[in-house]
């Protein structure tokens, strides 16, 4: 799954990326309604790894099947 996959999800599910202060490959994601947050590998079009994904996707405090169906 590539990055852009990711956050049209997340942003449908309600994320929101935080303001970065920096340079980088990694975007800090924040779930309002869980107060989670994470950090996600932009690789551009380089798939990430299902792993990361779903680390991410659990920290963020959002089900899988939610993330998968959004």
């Amino acid at each position: 799954m590539k990055y852009r996959e990711v956050v049209r999800k997340l942003r449908i599910l309600g994320c929101q990326e935080r303001k970065r202060r920096g340079g980088g490959s990694h975007r800090k994601w924040f779930n309002p309604y869980s107060n989670g947050a994470t950090v996600i590998p932009d690789w551009g079009g380089q798939d990430l790894k299902l792993g990361t994904v779903r680390t991410a996707v659990r920290r963020l405090g959002i089900e899988w099947q939610d993330f998968r169906n959004a």
